[in-house]
């Protein structure tokens, strides 16, 4: 009994270690500006005027219309191109296999800033630099973690399922649409659910592709509202603190919305058997 006390407590000392932050930040976003820095949970004086403020300082709604292109376009993108990947070294035999997808993974191993600047150059050469597409073209030839997750849960499919299809006259394609895919759905949704939290929070792309305040993403825009009026400005900390606030609302709903999923495909991806 007393070990479930200590380890009810300690769950709900992490618990509140993780979510303070959030709700700091939702607390100092009703504050006027002199209370914004007084770490009080609950606010003194409670206003609604930074909210009004924030859409007119600043073209949120674009910025959330950019970047929910940008992170559904390249969600989609990456878990089908990446789950024909993993289909292909799952279910196919051939020589070398072993060793190509032992080269895929190990572009995992690779840091961001090696392949940075040959990107940029490729996307300048096509003439995308400025536009929203390079945040998103590249994952149509897939990642490699969710290649090897998707892979890893393929690999848990009954060969005779797709063995039966064979024999009723499916070809590959149809295996993997009609049988693979539907199987595959939570660790599908799994895959969705952590590229469009990158998307959502990338701001190193935006940073580097990304020229004018029409096409900013959200990331791109928070920081422009930090440098406007957090450094240069007049240190109206409330205003991109707001924007914070408003700008995570999408993914605490999309948590909870695909959460029961979410715990399904990371449960179950890799147990074989």
């Amino acid at each position: 009994m007393m070990g479930k006390i200590i380890i009810g407590a300690a769950l709900a000392l992490a618990t509140l270690m993780f979510i303070y932050p959030l709700i700091w930040l939702l607390s100092a976003s009703f504050k006027p500006r002199s209370e914004v820095f007084d770490n009080k949970l609950i606010p003194e004086t409670f206003t609604l005027d930074n909210y009004v403020r924030v859409w007119q300082e600043a073209p949120l709604a674009l910025w959330i219309g950019n970047t929910a292109i940008v992170t559904i376009l390249g969600a989609v993108a990456v878990t089908i191109s990446s789950a024909l990947v993993a289909w292909g070294f799952a279910r196919f035999r051939f020589r070398g296999r072993n060793v190509l997808f032992g080269v895929v993974l190990a572009t995992m191993m690779l840091p961001g800033a090696v392949t940075m600047i040959p990107r940029f150059l490729i996307w300048d050469g096509l003439g995308m630099v400025g536009t929203l597409t390079p945040l998103w073209a590249a994952n149509l030839f897939g990642s490699a973690f969710y290649i090897f997750l998707l892979r890893q849960f393929f690999l848990t499919l009954p060969n005779e399922v797709f063995e039966a299809a064979r024999i009723d006259g499916a070809n590959h394609w149809q295996q993997f649409w009609r049988i693979g895919v539907p199987l595959c759905k939570p660790a599908m949704i799994v895959t969705l659910i952590f590229e469009f939290q990158a998307a959502w929070t990338d701001l190193m792309g935006p940073l580097i592709y990304l020229r004018d305040s029409s096409t900013f993403t959200v990331p791109r825009g928070l920081k422009a509202l930090v440098d406007q009026f957090g450094v240069a400005g007049e240190f109206a900390w409330e205003i991109p603190i707001t924007a914070s606030v408003i700008t995570t609302i999408p993914m605490i709903i999309l948590f909870f919305v695909a959460q029961k999923h979410f715990i399904k495909g990371v449960a179950t991806t890799g147990v074989k058997g």
